[in-house]
This record gives C-alpha cells, sequence and structure tokens, in this order.
C-alpha cells in the first residue's frame, strides 16, 4: 500500500469512528496476489509516525500482505471488540489490554497462538506480566506487546537534605529511609490507604495472589498467611505518610499532593511526573526514579504489569498473514523501536538495555522483570467494578482484624469470580 493509501486509509477511519468498530468501514482494496490485513490498535499506544514507519517498513519486507491499521479509543472497547469477534469481516490482530484477554477468549473469538509463540515469537523471555493473562488454560492467545508498571517517584531535594545518597533496595531499607524523611514536616510517602495495586505487589512478594483457581473454580485469597504479611508491610509503609484511609491514589490525585513539595516518595507510573512537573515546575529535573525495592537486594519488588497483548481474531482470512504481523510488532526490532518512542517496557527481559539510558523506563523494567496481572479469571473485571479489596484495606488501616477482613473481602471474590453466578 502507497503512502497515500494509508493516508486515505486513516482518513476513513476518522470519518467513520462511530461505526468503523460496529459495521466497519470498506477495505482499501489491494492488488489482486496480495492480501489486506486489518489491525486494531488504541489510541495512544503508538504514535503517527512509529504506525508509518512500521507500516512502510513490513509492506517493504511483505511485498505480498498490504496493512490496514485503525486506530481505536479505548473508552468501551471491550464490547466492540467482542461484537467484532464475532464477525466474519472483523480485525485480522485487535490490541487488547493485557487483563482482557480471558474475557475474549471465554466468550469465543481467538486463535490459539502457541505453537507460534513456543517456536518463533521468544515466549521464553516475555515479561511475566503480559505472558500470563495472555495465557487462557493451558494455551496461549495473547502475545506481549508492551508494558508499564509503577516506579517510586522520589523528591531528589529531600533526599538529598536527609542524607540519603542511594535510593533502598530491600523493603526494610525503604522503611528506614522513610522514617527518616518523614520529618520536618515532610511526608517520607504518599500512599493512599485504597492503593489496591501497590498492595498487590506486597502480597505476591510474599507468595500469595489475590484469588487462585483449582479445578476451574476461582477463590479469593487475601487470607492466606502470604497475603495478610502483605498487608501488614502495606500498613507499616502507609502509616509513614498522611495518605487518606478510605480512599485512592486518585482521591485527591496524588500528582498534586506530590507537587506541593513537601512529599518525598510516592508509587505510580513515571508518566506521573509530567503532571507533577506541570503543577510545580521547580520541580522539573528533581524527580527521581527507582524500583519498588524487594525483600532482599537481588530482585526488586513485585509490581502489578499493565499494558496490552496481540491477539488473532479466530477465523480471520488469513492466519499465517495476521501472525506475520504479530510477529513482526512483537520482535525485537520495533519493539526497541516503540519502546524508545513512547518510554515502554519492551515485551522480553532480554531487550531491557534498549531503555537502558532512560532512568524512569530503566526503573520500570526492572520491576517489569517480576510483574504480574490480575488473576485470569474472565470475571475479574466484576470484582474491579466493586472492589473488595479497597474496602478491606480501609478496614484494616483503621483498626480492623486483618484476618477477620482478609477473610470477608475472599468471600466477596469467590462468590463474585464463581460462573454459577451468571
Amino acid at each position: 500500500m502507497t503512502t497515500r493509501h494509508r493516508r486515505i486509509a486513516l482518513s476513513l477511519t476518522l470519518s467513520c469512528a462511530a461505526t468503523a468498530l460496529l459495521a466497519g468501514c470498506d477495505a482499501l482494496p489491494g492488488g489482486d496476489d496480495k492480501t489486506t490485513v486489518t489491525v486494531w490498535l488504541m489510541r495512544g499506544s503508538a504514535t503517527d509516525a512509529f504506525v508509518e514507519r512500521f507500516t512502510d517498513g513490513f509492506e517493504k519486507q511483505h511485498d505480498d500482505i498490504d496493512l490496514d491499521i485503525r486506530i481505536h479509543p479505548w473508552t468501551g472497547i471491550g464490547p466492540k471488540v467482542q461484537k467484532a469477534l464475532k464477525r466474519d469481516d472483523g480485525p485480522d490482530v485487535i490490541e487488547v489490554g493485557n487483563t482482557q484477554v480471558a474475557q475474549y477468549v471465554d466468550g469465543g473469538g481467538l486463535e490459539d497462538l502457541t505453537l507460534e509463540s513456543a517456536r518463533d515469537l521468544g515466549m521464553d523471555d516475555w515479561l511475566p506480566g503480559l505472558a500470563e493473562p495472555g495465557r487462557y488454560r493451558g494455551a496461549q492467545y495473547g502475545v506481549p506487546w508492551y508494558a508499564a508498571n509503577r516506579v517510586v517517584l522520589y523528591n531528589k531535594d529531600l533526599f538529598a537534605q536527609a542524607g540519603i545518597k542511594q535510593p533502598p533496595k530491600t523493603r526494610e531499607q525503604w522503611l528506614a529511609a522513610t522514617q527518616r524523611l518523614n520529618t520536618g514536616g515532610n511526608q517520607g510517602i504518599y500512599l493512599a490507604g485504597q492503593d489496591w495495586y501497590t498492595l498487590s505487589g506486597f502480597i505476591w512478594d510474599e507468595g500469595g495472589d489475590l484469588a487462585k483457581e483449582k479445578d476451574g473454580m476461582w477463590k479469593g485469597a487475601l487470607d492466606s498467611p502470604a497475603a495478610l504479611r502483605g498487608m501488614e508491610f502495606y500498613q507499616r509503609l502507609q502509616e509513614l505518610g498522611n495518605g487518606p484511609e478510605d480512599a485512592d491514589e486518585e482521591h485527591p490525585p496524588q500528582a498534586g499532593v506530590f507537587a506541593k513539595g513537601d512529599v518525598a516518595q510516592m508509587i505510580a507510573v513515571p508518566g506521573t511526573a509530567r503532571a507533577i512537573e506541570a503543577k510545580n515546575p521547580r520541580l522539573k529535573g528533581k524527580i527521581g526514579y527507582f524500583p519498588v525495592p524487594g525483600k532482599t537486594a537481588r530482585k526488586p519488588g513485585a509490581v502489578f504489569t499493565g499494558g496490552s497483548d496481540l491477539v488473532v481474531r479466530e477465523g480471520t482470512k488469513d492466519r499465517k498473514a495476521a501472525v506475520e504481523v504479530v510477529r513482526a510488532l512483537a520482535g525485537d526490532k520495533w519493539q526497541k523501536d516503540l519502546a524508545r518512542t513512547m518510554n515502554y517496557v519492551p515485551n522480553k527481559t532480554t531487550l531491557a538495555p534498549a531503555v537502558s539510558g532512560n532512568p524512569a523506563v530503566a526503573a520500570m523494567a526492572a520491576g517489569a522483570a517480576r510483574g504480574r496481572a490480575t488473576p485470569a479469571s474472565p470475571r475479574w473485571a466484576l470484582v474491579e467494578a466493586d472492589n473488595p479489596i479497597k474496602a478491606y484495606m480501609t478496614k484494616v488501616l483503621t483498626g480492623g482484624d486483618p484476618a477477620a477482613e482478609a477473610k470477608a473481602a475472599s468471600r466477596r471474590i469467590t462468590e463474585t469470580l464463581d460462573d454459577h453466578g451468571r
């Protein structure tokens, strides 16, 4: 496809934005000997320039394939993908959130990519937080594309004033440093009481889980000894600041709190620094990053990994061509390009050196090597919709019995994940 044709394709996508996802726009004709692969990417996942570079590069190497890349908003994408997967003329390759794969497989409509993943897609080096949620009942349906995760953002001036020359590498060092920073009217850390993504990492570090599957049944697991240890550490850390016990990190937005200049640390994705600097330009260049510390200095703490996987619609008209597109997007060349363009973590641990020159992304990459995702139940979104983990955290932080509250929250998770309750 020529550059002119691609611009026409993008124009068509925009002009039929309200209907393209449901009814589709007419595909541009390729040559009689060519296959057109339709790809859905999400808005904000890649720049227009990256899409242009990838399309040019791919089509030069595959003169029998034309690409029709369409950009769609994340808002409301779930139902639209579900409908598209049931259409014979639906997209061939789709970018989906890493935690969404299970629900799409459960509803029917994705190609099993296990063979390709094991043979030539490099699955042995994939980030676990992208690979694990892309796997469902032993088969690989989602191929990791890119990742982002939380790190510790810190105020370099406050660290210097406290005489802390190096970021902590263990949990105990972290607590000691935070205590030291929690003086003179400053908060050692701002940690909201319901930041359950951060709690998840502490639970995983202890060997626990939010929920566990056995014989096809999911059960809440917050009441396990390991999960309770994770909550205990969260409580110790949260007490070293003035974060609200009954709200999450967006109420109020923690970037605004940090921007006041008296908060030494917060846990967030590195991109939050831009919001902080916009509110307080004096902090520009004074924000540092380090991975969430682990139990020992040998490896950083576990973190929740967000990001995207690539999937192929079941029954696509040309499976081989669709897989070639996935192979390219997930391959080393375009992974490095995407990571440097968007400040993402590449999909493989072996590609971390590609972002070593960016301190923020390097901190993310170190944590992503031990990243995890939420339980791969197709009903997990229902848990988050009325999140019992948040309520559990507030009850513990305000004096409730951890074991009793964890048991009650686990029971609610189990009830929500019960397939028979549909």
